[in-house]
């Protein structure tokens, strides 16, 4: 897949992320939704990390059928490859819980959660505490690295909430 060099892969990214954000630059219609998401997924089939984040994200949550639930999560795997935060964390929800194309992989959830959480991610360090503090995610109850994960969630902003 090309990397996302081109400034038009970058433009067509900005105007899908306006559409999807803004309502007053035009309504909100199944057309205007039909041509965000084409552009999203242009985006992120030119390897766009933020378009296959969003897009990967969407289409692994809110598609019906298992293809392009699929399709979403390799999207989303892209995006955390490359390094986006967001994507990691929800990798890690991925491997935590299972899916088809990704069956429950409870050392694989550790790893993108720890990934999010040195990044800067709230809620995989305040996951990763919580699975050390109970012994959760088949990880030995350990109260140094949920102390470790605790700290760390605590210096991190709180606006992963809303946009995880």
């Amino acid at each position: 897949m090309p990397q996302a060099s081109s400034l038009f892969t970058r433009l067509e990214f900005r105007l899908a992320e306006q559409l999807f954000h803004s309502r007053w630059l035009l309504p909100r219609s199944p057309r205007t939704q039909r041509l965000t998401m084409r552009l999203f997924k242009r985006c992120a089939e030119a390897g766009h990390p933020d378009a296959q984040s969003i897009y990967g994200h969407m289409l692994f949550h809110r598609s019906l059928s298992p293809q392009d639930k699929a399709r979403g999560a390799r999207y989303v795997l892209e995006a955390a490859q490359a390094g986006d935060v967001k994507s990691q964390y929800q990798l890690a929800q991925i491997h935590e819980h299972g899916c088809v194309q990704y069956p429950r992989r409870e050392d694989y959830a550790v790893t993108w959660y720890a990934r999010a959480a040195q990044a800067g991610h709230y809620l995989a360090a305040e996951r990763l505490a919580r699975a050390y503090r109970i012994g959760e995610l088949g990880l030995a109850v350990d109260h140094e690295q949920a102390d470790y994960w605790q700290r760390m969630a605590e210096q991190q902003p709180a606006v992963e909430m809303a946009a995880a």
